[in-house]
């Protein structure tokens, strides 16, 4: 007894000291925002970029060709998209004071019909409570600081570029400082595997989704598909919710654009371009490993958001699976993972439970 109190005594002492580092780590987090946001992003892109780099490197492509193609290759697909992308978002800014007044009028009209129902409606009242103008300002705001993040585009390139030259010398330095020429790492090789994967698949399956939502908006004659079809790609990595954001903007223009019909179409399309990309075959290329819970989902979003911003919104996601994957490569800490997975994922084997006598 004597023993067992000075032990509970440094555990609660590990527990406080630990927690005391993590509230630390998220204030200095919140407070160099702007740099942290530069390199999550560079760190995202160079995912991209790594599959196909030692792809070329197993092609037995030297290490600066390979890294200069798989950069040329990502600085034209970045250039094409966002020259698309930005004139149809200036575009979309100049026509934005117009729409917001065909908003007002779509909004008059209704309030009229339901006062003509004998309803009693108060215009005013039913403006604050739906107010499509929020919506299309909100939009505009979201891509505005998108567009914010990206003016530091050298920099990134830049960032990204040397992180792929280092990919292949990390493990050979790493050995070197274990003084292990023949060292293996096989839990940071899982998980670095299954982030890369998970990542490269993640993107393949947002682009997919966004190419689709672009295609079927221009076949119903929609204005700006292409800007509709990038905010769904981009919010495609917020799984449920994100679909659901990315769906209201969309349906509000559509329907002051070319009525209900209309707009009962789109929004056909946006549940089966997510049901069958989300439900079908996204499981089926990830596996159910890779889930996480809703509860989890949802508390992602608002941590990383209220941390980082838009970007952390956005990758809040990606982030929390690289937590995840972390958590799965240490026997001690798979609990973890265990709680932040969802229900139909692969059982992980923990081995506290596991070796506890009931």
């Amino acid at each position: 007894m004597i023993l067992e109190e000075p032990n509970n005594s440094f555990r609660v002492v590990r527990v406080l000291l630990g927690v005391a580092a993590v509230v630390i780590i998220i204030a200095g987090i919140n407070l160099a925002q702007s740099i942290v946001v530069l390199f999550l992003v560079s760190v995202f892109l160079a995912s991209l970029g790594i599959p196909p780099l030692l792809w070329l490197k197993g092609k037995h492509v030297p290490s600066i060709l390979a890294v200069f193609i798989v950069m040329a290759s990502m600085i034209l697909v970045l250039l094409l998209i966002g020259a698309q992308i930005g004139s149809s978002f200036s575009n979309f800014l100049a026509e934005l004071p117009s729409l917001q007044s065909r908003i007002r009028e779509q909004v008059s009209e209704l309030s009229a019909l339901i006062s003509s129902k004998d309803f009693v409606v108060n215009e005013k009242s039913f403006m604050e409570y739906i107010n499509p103008v929020s919506i299309m300002k909100l939009t505009a705001s979201l891509l505005s600081g998108l567009s914010s993040v990206l003016s530091d585009l050298v920099l990134i390139l830049l960032t990204v570029t040397f992180i792929l030259l280092e990919v292949s010398s990390f493990p050979v330095k790493l050995r070197k400082i274990l003084g292990d020429p023949k060292q293996k790492f096989p839990r940071f090789t899982k998980f670095t595997d299954d982030l890369k994967r998970y990542m490269v698949i993640k993107t393949l399956i947002s682009l997919a989704t966004g190419i689709l939502i672009a295609l079927w908006l221009y076949i119903l004659g929609v204005d700006y598909p292409i800007l509709w079809g990038f905010l769904a790609f981009l919010l495609n990595y917020i799984p449920n919710i994100g679909s659901l954001i990315a769906a209201i903007p969309a349906l509000v223009l559509t329907f002051i654009q070319l009525g209900i019909g209309s707009t009962l179409m789109v929004a056909a399309g946006y549940i089966a371009v997510n049901f069958v990309v989300g439900n079908v075959i996204e499981p089926r290329l990830m596996g159910r490993r890779l889930g996480l819970s809703t509860l989890v989902v949802f508390l992602s979003l608002i941590f990383w958001g209220a941390l980082l911003g838009l970007v952390g919104a956005i990758l809040s996601i990606p982030l929390t699976m690289t937590l995840k994957f972390a958590f799965e490569s240490s026997e001690s800490t798979k609990c973890i993972a265990v709680l932040l997975g969802s229900e139909k994922n692969e059982k992980l084997t923990v081995p506290f439970i596991r070796n506890k006598k009931v």
